[in-house]
């Protein structure tokens, strides 16, 4: 894999886990965690698709490598939320 075909790779998963942030409504940080998310998400979009025998949808290949554009940003999402309702603060009781 050329360093093109990587860098447009975490582009793509970057674009993608923030986008799965912005619908979950939680922003768990910056360009490196989007990237993250990115490719945490499309992990589990895709094991969610594959459970659940729902086709590939907008599938990007890079190198002979597939990003499932449509399901990571489902994952990432999906991901976000989780992460966020976890790691929510709590109020402090005075």
């Amino acid at each position: 894999m050329t360093l093109v075909e990587f860098t447009l790779l975490l582009l793509i998963a970057g674009l993608a886990g923030a986008a799965g942030q912005s619908i979950a409504g939680y922003y768990l940080g910056g360009c490196l965690v989007s990237v993250v998310v990115g490719f945490v998400g499309a992990y589990i979009g895709m094991w969610l698709a594959r459970e659940l025998n729902l086709p590939e949808l907008l599938m990007i290949t890079i190198n002979n490598k597939a990003f499932p554009v449509i399901w990571s940003v489902l994952g990432s999402a999906i991901f976000a939320l989780a992460v966020g309702l976890l790691t929510r603060r709590r109020p402090d009781l005075v």
